[in-house]
């Protein structure tokens, strides 16, 4: 049996979500729906990952809002003083770098930690499980920063994509590593097209395994402020010190600051199904569609309609004659919109009144 006790998972839950409105709100983004199950997203990710890492190796963070709801959808499952609130909204480098910060706390700067959304879908648990620990196992010994690459199956212009080195690379433990060339950001269609084609680029998961000491030294180079942050961060009570300084921090992706320039990034490319659930369009693949093409859940009732998806959360919907319309019921709004849309449900947010935010 492989010792994981060195091993430690950071898991980033303090997104708006706001293209989820209705039903994601500023106190219970995307994460903490219950889209995709009786679970929500944060406790399925929670869930997974557990199966490799011992859950007092587990730290969550989130954001003064969602602390609250965030502690409650996994009471008895992480300790709630490893759900930590982040004091002001700094990005993905920051967070990085607390989570680097608090594994140097716990484990030194020997151990080993996998920084991983919290609102990502992944139905194969067991195959994410295996390839997550070969990249734990392997990141300290190979001296490299390790992400996960997600083989593109249409031309996505919503992923960020790695571009892969044409070696091969090399498989262990049943997954293949190959060495990252460069990052590249959202492209446009054409590009997307190209990209699929080629075969040579991986959608971008934003599921990261480093050292501590190799994020370190990264960031000494590239950061110095993440660097003396991460040597600073004290063993013991941190919330002053947290308080304080995190919200200085430079503002700016982890992508930018850390994994674009470092020496050397790999990628596992993963062989388990994967969905950052982004928008409502995401949904039909994993919820019930008839033959129409409607993707609904909850009470819904359809006639001669097409193409629509339907979620309730209380009552009734019915449609008929209509398509391509997005319909989200709960207790004190709905949502209409076209599927072409549903990029700008965010507008249609900044217009609300702050009780349904």
């Amino acid at each position: 049996m492989n010792d994981n006790s060195r091993f430690y998972a950071c898991i980033m839950a303090g997104g708006s979500g706001e293209r989820f409105w209705p039903m994601s709100r500023a106190q219970t983004p995307k994460h903490l729906l219950k889209l995709l199950s009786d679970r929500t997203l944060v406790e399925e990710t929670v869930r997974r990952v557990g199966h490799v890492v011992p859950a007092k190796n587990i730290f969550v963070l989130t954001n003064e809002v969602q602390l609250p709801g965030t502690r409650a959808a996994l009471a008895g499952l992480v300790p709630a003083d490893q759900i930590i609130a982040e004091p002001a909204k700094r990005d993905t480098a920051p967070a990085a770098a607390l989570a680097t910060a608090l594994v140097r706390a716990r484990g030194g700067e020997g151990a080993t930690l996998a920084l991983l959304p919290a609102d990502a879908f992944i139905p194969d648990a067991a195959t994410f499980q295996a390839q997550l620990e070969v990249a734990l196992q392997h990141a300290g010994p190979r001296n490299s920063l390790i992400t996960f690459g997600i083989k593109p199956d249409h031309a996505a212009t919503g992923f960020g994509y790695l571009e892969l080195a044409p070696e091969r690379g090399e498989t262990i433990g049943g997954s293949l590593l190959r060495k990252v060339v460069r990052f590249v950001e959202k492209p446009d269609r054409p590009t997307a097209e190209r990209y699929l084609a080629g075969g040579n680029h991986v959608w971008n998961a934003g599921m990261f395994v480093w050292t501590v000491s190799a994020f370190l030294a990264e960031a000494q180079a590239h950061v110095p402020e993440l660097a003396t942050f991460i040597r600073e961060f004290p063993t013991g009570d941190f919330k002053a010190f947290l308080a304080d300084r995190f919200p200085k921090l430079p503002k700016i992706s982890v992508d930018y600051a850390i994994m674009e320039k470092a020496r050397v990034v790999e990628t596992v490319l993963a062989q388990f199904g994967w969905d950052d659930v982004g928008l409502w369009t995401a949904l039909p693949k994993h919820l019930k569609t008839d033959a129409a093409g409607n993707a609904t859940r909850g009470a819904v009732v359809v006639s001669d309609a097409a193409n629509n998806i339907v979620v309730s959360n209380g009552r009734t919907i019915a449609l008929c004659g209509v398509k391509d319309l997005v319909v989200v019921e709960t207790a004190d709004a709905i949502l209409v919109c076209h599927r072409d849309a549903v990029q700008d449900i965010k507008k249609i947010v900044q217009q609300l009144p702050k009780e349904l935010l």
